[in-house]
């Protein structure tokens, strides 16, 4: 059992994470027509300004970059969805905690609320909680902690409601920040059910130089700044609230810099700087003190890993981890029971076995079951005529669906350099470079398997090599029943060595990163 101390600490991470979301899409504060009587239709109008955009945030502690944060922006043809994301990990009772926290909120063009899903992980049960608005006079909201449902409510509010996140948009999209000016909201706080009126004050106007792009230096083994710019922005401060918390914002309504009393600050950067150098860091402290069941969060191929064309045919783990709800543990291959998880390699001779007469399926029946695994998408360019003409160039004559994966397997293994490529994986991009690392091989592979009208998807999980446990991408084709297929490294199917936490793209990666910290694993049999 936690000591008090530890059961203090892990309450204060809590905590932290929730008034760093006090700028960011949670529930915290909710705020009242009343405010905005008289000014809904300039606020309608400030929207329309509204730009997509995705802002990367390093958590710093004392000085120290302890996490990264994200926000992203993207604006529809009939709302704005606001995802925020924030992970860090805190010293608590002599040891390292990560604590994540994930905000999806939809909201209107006007900016107001339409829904929510928060969800907070650390040691500690998960504390998930999803609502909407309903109308304009109340919140309902569900709250979870771990798998009980501790709270229901109905929330009467007055007029639309607009979450957080959406406060500094107004600020400075709704009337010019000015020094000076000052702002009076009613504040609704669902967690203890009590309401207030806080004050808001621009009270500062200063220059910011930022990073605004970034070049890896091969020599510190490290991001470092290549372009900075700079930006102008106002302070925003709550100084009725206890303990006091402010944060820059910029014309277009972004934190440039926040500030809370745990000396906790989140400074915009670029993302390579908030994310990549801060999992580098915590790689090489984890290398260091390596043990069998240490978890490594680059891949590795960044560690100089050898994996070869392993046969493991099995592998059976116990899972140790505050939360596995939502991760796709179970299914096909892999069996999930209580904390338990097995891997079993598919036979090869049971692989393909129904697909040798692909028609037989109905091209038209195979698009309409896998819309989403034969769709092109922003990096995966499924309909290039680069990535089609590949495509068709490597399985020559080849029309048996279980050769021309097979085919394209050896042909990514054997023509994409492995070499650490830190940069979001982009399919033609790889094409055209023929260089990365687990990521980039898997993304080629999955456009040129989805180019021939074969379903492909991205598998993210965990890959098992001589005792350590690193991050690893790779790919599952549908054959009848998927089957996995490490381009990387040459295997059809993938060996048992390889965990799967997550199906597909970049979004869903990053649900792995916020887990990683936070699990142990156990090895019970590897055959």
């Amino acid at each position: 059992m936690p000591s008090q101390f530890a059961r203090r600490g892990q309450a204060r991470l809590l905590a932290a994470v929730v008034i760093l979301g006090a700028w960011g899409a949670g529930l915290t504060m909710l705020v009242r027509r009343e405010f905005y009587q008289g000014r809904p239709q300039r606020l309608a109008e400030a929207a329309l300004r509204l730009n997509p955009s995705a802002t990367y945030f390093a958590v710093e502690q004392g000085g120290k970059v302890i996490g990264f944060a994200s926000t992203t922006i993207d604006t529809l043809t009939n709302g704005v969805d606001a995802v925020e994301y924030f992970v860090a990990d805190f010293p608590v009772d002599g040891a390292l905690q990560r604590t994540s926290k994930r905000s999806i909120v939809k909201l209107s063009r006007g900016l107001s609320l339409r829904t929510f899903d928060t969800q907070v992980d650390s040691r500690n049960p998960p504390v998930h909680t999803g609502g909407r608005a309903d109308g304009d006079s109340a919140i309902v909201y569900v709250k979870f902690t771990g798998t009980i449902q501790t709270d229901s409510q109905r929330v009467g509010v007055h007029g639309p409601v607009l979450l957080p996140s959406v406060i500094p948009i107004a600020i400075a999209l709704g009337d010019k920040p000015k020094v000076g000016r000052k702002y009076s909201l009613p504040t609704f706080d669902p967690s203890a059910m009590t309401s207030a009126v806080t004050a808001f004050t621009i009270d500062a106007e200063s220059l910011f130089t930022l990073v605004d792009s970034a070049k890896y230096n091969v020599d510190k083994g490290e991001w470092v700044s290549a372009l900075t710019d700079t930006v102008r922005a106002w302070r925003v401060g709550t100084p009725d609230a206890k303990g006091g918390f402010s944060a820059w914002i910029d014309a277009q309504g972004r934190i440039v810099q926040a500030v809370q009393p745990d000396g906790i600050t989140l400074k915009r950067t670029a993302y390579e700087l908030a994310f990549e150098n801060w999992r580098i860091a915590r790689d090489r402290a984890t290398a260091a003190n390596a043990g069998t069941a240490d978890i490594l969060e680059r891949t590795a191929i960044a560690a100089g890993a050898k994996l070869g064309r392993s046969k493991l045919l099995s592998m059976t783990v116990q899972l140790g981890a505050p939360n596995l709800k939502g991760y796709d543990l179970d299914g096909g291959r892999q069996h999930f029971s209580g904390d338990t998880l097995k891997v079993v390699r598919e036979k090869d001779a049971t692989i393909g076995a129904g697909t040798t007469s692909w028609q037989a399926f109905g091209m038209k029946d195979l698009r309409a079951k896998f819309r989403g695994e034969l769709a092109d998408e922003p990096t995966l360019q499924v309909r290039n005529h680069e990535t089609n003409e590949r495509a068709l160039a490597i399985i020559g004559n080849e029309r048996n669906p279980r050769s021309m994966v097979q085919k394209i397997n050896e042909w990514v293994s054997d023509s994409v350099a492995k070499v650490v490529t830190l940069s979001v994986p982009n399919a033609l991009a790889v094409l055209h470079s023929r260089k990365g690392d687990c990521n980039e091989h898997t993304q080629l592979y999955v456009a040129l398997v989805r180019a021939l009208g074969i379903p492909a998807r991205i598998a993210t999980g965990l890959l098992y090599v001589n005792g350590k446990f690193y991050y690893n991408a790779w790919a599952e084709v549908w054959l009848g029943d998927w089957v996995a297929v490490d381009p990387t490294f040459g295997q059809f199917p993938a060996d048992a060595a390889h965990l799967r936490f997550v199906v597909g793209g970049l979004s869903r990666q990053a649900e792995l990163l916020q887990l990683m910290g936070n699990l142990k694993i156990k090895v019970l049999e590897a055959k």
